[in-house]
């Protein structure tokens, strides 16, 4: 088990340094290129099958005790340790990493997104897997920054090679964003560790901030909230989200949406609730606030790029879905209950099911219309998927009605789960305060379920495919392959939500009540 978790941090890092050698002669198939490309996916594909061997290894009658741990020392002056684990809150989202990866992969090696050589393409493809990989890892708060840090260049460089129209302007808006909250976040570690003794997050969240003043958890939590609201992204730091979504390639996008996001609302999780949660108690009803307003904001952002007229990019709207769904999973952290934060961790792992399946569709929308403006998706000559491709109509209609959260897929749980905590949130929070909140964030969701409705009737809906109209192909092979996990996984989530809240319930009431249970 120890081994297998170091394989699936460092073993992309591997695979990345051998994508930028040239292929033994006998690996090449018909060029260079497509032996990158398969070399992505079988890099990807191992990682993804050492996560699932990891899961089904994981003892689920103690999901709250870390496992499969590494321990070792590398910086001894400052105490730094190579300190590896993984519970009950953590392995969903190393499974959602690596199964997300490879369908990128995969989907890449028929589709490659235009650009310079794929090598490079496959590299950072893989160097941003093991950072992320690493971020859900590791139990040292400074190879937690590291890791977090390490996936920004490669999905900047995403972008910024293998992006769309304005990809320049939106990978530098991403890179100075992300920068910028990081390096306030770093004080606020710092700080920690100076005042506690000790970077170890196991140790930091036992102690339950018993070890740190309520002065020296307020400025922690304000310096870290910071960044970590930055790359969630919490209303108003959002603005870098949609542009860097509409640039980026499909897969770009997937990632982005899918596992980079989850970043932000983990380090909430994993280290402010536990080891300042003075300090969190303090900015909680804040953090509930600015939740709220990018639910009714993000939502409202989407409605007005669905109306007609509006030359609204389908890519960019999906991107503002993002801003009010994380906005359910803040206010589920915020509540500071084990019911709200394991809505949180549910809609974490909904978002990236159902998020990363919409980027998909609307990839694969755009690459046979040559645009996502949804007015001209929605013209006389416009899309009409379900008359001129049935399935691929159906899959968008199917990932939207799970996007708005209906009974029986995973969007619905979290969303619930965060309101339901919010009913009633932890003591010391003001009751009446989080009511209103919770009546908020209910009125998002009928929002919600307004703009993606809208979607589905202009881009879905119309009549057949006149005569003499040049078809366009319905599900390919290829993106069939890659989108089905995602649909089956939704829809397992949703029906069999005990699958998911077995494993991050025990770890999340240990978590709030400072290990001692």
């Amino acid at each position: 088990m120890q081994f297998l978790l170091a394989l699936i941090v460092a073993g992309p890092l591997v695979g990345a340094a051998a994508a930028l050698l040239p292929a033994p002669p006998g690996l090449k198939g018909t060029s260079p290129d497509q032996a990158v490309l398969r070399h992505g996916v079988v890099v990807t594909g191992v990682i993804l099958l050492a996560a699932i061997v990891l899961a089904v290894g994981f003892d689920h009658d103690q999901p709250s005790t870390m496992q499969a741990t590494t321990d070792i020392t590398w910086i001894k002056v400052l105490d730094v340790r190579i300190h590896l684990g993984v519970d009950g809150i953590s392995l969903p989202l190393l499974v959602l990493t690596a199964l997300l990866t490879f369908l990128c992969a995969l989907y890449s090696y028929f589709k490659m997104p235009a650009g310079p050589s794929p090598k490079g393409f496959v590299a950072l493809l893989l160097v941003l897997e093991s950072g992320t990989l690493a971020t859900f890892a590791v139990l040292d708060l400074v190879l937690f920054f590291l890791a977090f840090e390490m996936v920004l260049i490669p999905m900047y460089f995403l972008i910024a090679r293998w992006g769309g129209e304005g990809k320049q302007a939106a990978a530098w808006k991403f890179i100075l964003y992300t920068l910028l909250g990081s390096v306030v976040m770093l004080l606020g570690l710092l700080l920690i560790g100076v005042k506690a003794g000790t970077f170890d997050m196991v140790a930091l969240a036992t102690d339950n901030g018993r070890g740190l003043t309520t002065s020296v958890q307020v400025i922690a939590v304000l310096a870290i909230g910071i960044g970590l609201a930055v790359k969630t992204p919490m209303w108003p730091l959002h603005s870098w989200l949609p542009d860097a979504h509409t640039a980026a390639p499909t897969v770009g996008s997937v990632l982005l949406a899918g596992v980079l996001l989850k970043m932000g609302t983990y380090g909430f999780v994993r280290i402010v609730l536990p080891i300042a949660p003075d300090g969190m108690r303090t900015f909680a009803p804040s953090l509930a606030a600015f939740a709220v307003a990018g639910i009714i904001y993000g939502s409202l952002a989407c409605l007005a790029l669905a109306r007609p007229g509006n030359k609204g990019d389908l890519k960019r709207l999906i991107a503002y879905s993002s801003v009010g769904h994380m906005g359910f999973v803040l206010l589920g952290i915020a509540t500071m209950t084990p019911t709200g934060v394991n809505g949180a961790l549910f809609a974490n792992v909904a978002h990236g099911l159902v998020t990363g399946l919409l980027f998909f569709l609307v990839g694969a929308v755009k690459d046979r219309y040559g645009t996502a403006d949804l007015d001209t998706l929605a013209g006389a000559t416009g899309a009409a998927l379900y008359g001129r491709a049935p399935r691929l109509g159906a899959l968008l209609a199917f990932a939207a009605v799970a996007s708005l959260g209906l009974p029986g897929l995973a969007g619905f749980w979290g969303e619930m789960l965060a309101l339901f905590g919010a009913f009633d949130p932890a003591e010391g929070l003001s009751r009446p305060a989080f009511l209103t909140f919770m009546a908020i964030g209910a009125f998002g969701t009928l929002l919600t379920a307004a703009y993606l409705l809208l979607v589905v009737r202009r881009v879905c809906m119309g009549g057949p495919r006149p005569a003499g109209e040049t078809p366009i192909a319905d599900v390919q092979g290829y993106e069939f392959a890659a989108w089905t996990p995602l649909v089956a996984l939704t829809v397992l989530a949703g029906l069999w939500p005990a699958v998911l809240l077995g494993l991050t319930d025990p770890a999340v009431q240990k978590l709030l009540a400072g290990g001692t249970q």
